[in-house]
């Protein structure tokens, strides 16, 4: 149907690989929240401090481009973790105004712990699916990444 001379939306929308990867980014995301809530732990956390944990020393605003976030939505949960003890900040070497975010033993407990829980869900997709076709989902949602960042 059409709309003050506007293209309607294609019949295929909701058939689209991007429509797909959104459906299972959101399904995998509400079962990491489910999973983590008991560690009191959400999925935005986990990701934080795994990306940490990988590069210890990011600065907010560098930790915000890497999950694809506002730097204010890092400050917010880097606060929260902060005060968890999870998280350390700590001057830069060599630029004073700089602050470099370091897991603290309590924070490496936690990510433990979750990463631990994150391990059960994807080996349950895993299952699922079996070791090729995992093999392959892995290795096609790689190819979509490498498109996605060509264009």
């Amino acid at each position: 149907m059409r709309v003050d001379g506007e293209e309607p939306v294609a019949a295929d929308a909701l058939d689209r690989v991007t429509w797909a990867l959104r459906r299972a980014e959101w399904a995998v995301q509400a079962r990491k929240d489910q999973r983590l809530r008991p560690l009191g732990m959400a999925a935005a956390q986990y990701s934080l401090l795994i990306c940490i944990h990988t590069d210890p020393g990011l600065t907010g605003a560098e930790l915000a481009r890497r999950l694809n976030v506002t730097p204010q939505a890092v400050a917010s949960q880097v606060a929260r973790m902060e005060e968890r003890g999870h998280l350390e900040r700590r001057p830069h070497p060599r630029h004073r105004h700089v602050q470099e975010l370091h897991l603290t033993d309590a924070g490496r407990d936690a990510l433990r712990q979750s990463d631990a829980v994150i391990v059960e869900i994807e080996q349950q997709i895993a299952e699922k699916l079996g070791p090729e076709k995992a093999a392959q989902l892995r290795a096609l949602l790689d190819q979509v990444a490498d498109v996605v960042r060509e264009a």
